[in-house]
Formats: C-alpha cells, sequence, structure tokens
C-alpha cells in the first residue's frame, strides 16, 4: 500500500467521509460485494492490457451481468454446507 492511500492529517478513512454519505459496500449483498470485487480485478487486468476505458466499461458491465444472473442462480442451490 502506498502512502498516498494514509491520510496526511492523520484521520481514519470513516472520518474522512462527509456525515450522511455512505459507501455503496455498506448496503451491498455478499453476492454483489462478490461481483464488485471480481469487477475491480478484472478492469484491473484490463487496464494492464491497455483496452481502453469505454472498451473497458462494456467489457465489465457484460460480466457483471453475467456474474449477478450466476450467483443469484447459485444462492437458490445448498452447495456449501
Amino acid at each position: 500500500m502506498g502512502l498516498s492511500a494514509i491520510p496526511a492529517d492523520g484521520q481514519s478513512g470513516s472520518q474522512m467521509v462527509p456525515q450522511g454519505v455512505a459507501n455503496i459496500r455498506d448496503y451491498a449483498s455478499a453476492n454483489e460485494l462478490i461481483c464488485l470485487s471480481n469487477m475491480e480485478n478484472i478492469n484491473a487486468v484490463l487496464i494492464n492490457d491497455g483496452v481502453p476505458q469505454g472498451e473497458r466499461l462494456i467489457k465489465l458491465n457484460q460480466i457483471a451481468i453475467q456474474q449477478m444472473k450466476v450467483l443469484e442462480m447459485g444462492s437458490s442451490r445448498n452447495l456449501l454446507k
């Protein structure tokens, strides 16, 4: 983690967020968090491959839709015990 991730004034991340502003992760379901994490990783790979932003957005959207369908379909099955 680089130094840029640490606020210069020593405040924690939660202290920096204005009152009443929430992080999307605070209200996301487990499936949405899984999908978001996957999208962040795939986006990094696409950036590394030099894919332009517009193309990345289209690809990530398509992948996210497909992943959410699979994750939501899978939630009706009891795979983990």
